[in-house]
């Protein structure tokens, strides 16, 4: 692939991540921060109730700003940057995943980035609002996740190789049966030795928890799936304009 259809891609692939994070932006609006405001109002209740008398300490930068000027901006400036990194890996990807048109990769990459990225270290640390965890274990926090999402991503690479390695000699559906099943068994291993991490106070309300981690999955599912169909289409009308001209599943050799 030449460094012309790389950067088109790439400027395709900002532009979807930007789409995406329009999205992305007002799931979170309507689903995650109505449960952050509750999270905060929480602790801010908690923290009066326990501390006596505080002092009201001046927000530098007010909620309401950060709940709507503040994550726009992080949202989006996010999705831009998510889709240029999805972009140059398509780049990578089109044509080693199998005989899939340009849509189809794009989707397929969508739907493993979105299981080894996000749903493989959630279900190990999932998402918690701001009135819950120790902020002195933050650091440790950050860094177990990041190391569970590094190894499901390597993971999941690994599988794609060996699952293709496999394929002569067993076929391709057990190929991918026994893939799948070794990276199961190595993610049970890192999910079983990794050390927990349960902050969650036993006040908190459990539907509050759940609603917040629910809507996280809901962001991250937007941004996911947006981003696949929108990218998908745009690299399918770059790469295989005559199909888009002609019709899906006729030859080229027919508009002549």
């Amino acid at each position: 692939m030449n460094s012309a259809i790389v950067r088109k891609l790439l400027v395709r692939g900002m532009l979807a991540g930007l789409a995406a994070g329009v999205l992305a932006f007002v799931v979170a609006y309507l689903l995650g921060e109505p449960r952050v405001d509750a999270a905060i109002a929480l602790e801010e209740a908690h923290s009066h109730a326990g501390g006596g008398a505080h002092e009201h300490e001046v927000e530098v930068v007010s909620r309401g700003l950060q709940s709507t000027a503040g994550l726009a901006t992080g949202v989006l400036a996010y999705g831009v940057a998510f889709g240029g990194i999805v972009a140059l890996a398509y780049c990578f990807a089109l044509g080693r995943l199998g005989r899939f048109s340009p849509r189809a990769t794009a989707t397929l990459m969508a739907a493993g980035g979105l299981f080894a990225v996000y749903v493989v270290p959630f279900l190990k640390y999932p998402a918690t609002p701001p009135a819950v965890g120790n902020p002195d274990t933050i650091g440790k926090r950050t860094a177990l996740y990041g190391l569970m999402m590094l190894l499901s991503v390597l993971l999941a690479l690994a599988t794609v190789i060996i699952g293709k390695r496999l394929a002569p000699t067993l076929g391709n559906w057990w190929a991918t049966v026994v893939a799948c099943a070794g990276f199961a068994v190595v993610i049970g291993l890192a999910y079983a030795f990794l050390p927990p991490v349960n902050e969650v106070g036993h006040d908190f309300p459990a539907t509050l928890l759940w609603q917040f981690r629910v809507a996280s999955i809901g962001i991250q599912l937007t941004l996911w799936t947006g981003f696949g169909l929108l990218f998908g289409e745009l690299a399918q009308r770059l790469l295989a304009p005559a199909e888009r001209r002609v019709g899906v599943g006729a030859p080229a050799s027919a508009a002549v």
